[in-house]
């Protein structure tokens, strides 16, 4: 008898720190596209961030790991991929902040529109969680989906959205995340 092949995602960030709305965003995924695991993955080389002012990426995996380690649902992994396409490479579904779909779409990170039109049509299935500034699919020709990218809205608690990495290492505290979290 032949088994079906598990489904894999995987949500790259910088996870500096790791925040409730990461895990919510996480759980989305898992529960509403039916993954058997996630793999929460972070680069060593940061695509337009200055990696000298992030927290050493030992310290990130150390503390994503020992959040999520109540799930096994969830993984923990580090690339040296830069761009969402390449770290996208052999899943099933990659999962994204509406955010870092603006970045997903900009021609500058490929060398050009045509590089990044071929780079899109290697996507597997994205997840996308609303989160400012992103434009609801529809709203913005620039912002959907080229064809044949497959997008899927994450359904997520509106109180999420707002959150946010930087807020909590300015002081929002309540926003990180912490193993009691999963």
């Amino acid at each position: 008898m032949a088994t079906t092949p598990p489904i894999i995602g995987v949500y790259p960030g910088t996870f500096d720190p790791p925040t409730i709305a990461h895990l919510a965003i996480a759980r989305a995924a898992l529960d509403q596209l039916g993954l058997d695991r996630l793999d929460l993955t972070i680069s060593s080389a940061t695509l337009g961030k200055d990696d000298t002012r992030l927290t050493p990426i030992d310290e990130r995996l150390a503390e994503l790991t020992a959040i999520t380690a109540a799930d096994a649902r969830l993984a923990v992994r580090s690339t040296s991929d830069s761009l969402l396409v390449d770290i996208a490479a052999g899943y099933d579904v990659l999962v994204l902040g509406g955010d870092k779909w603006a970045q997903v779409l900009d021609p500058h990170w490929y060398g050009g529109t045509t590089a990044r039109d071929e780079a899109l049509h290697r996507l597997p299935t994205v997840a996308l969680a609303p989160r400012p500034p992103w434009t609801e699919l529809g709203d913005d020709p620039q912002g959907d989906a080229p064809a044949p990218v497959t997008v899927v809205v994450l359904d997520l608690d509106p109180a999420h959205r707002e959150v946010s990495a930087t807020a909590v290492r300015d002081g929002r505290h309540d926003w990180r995340a912490r193993p009691s979290d999963t």
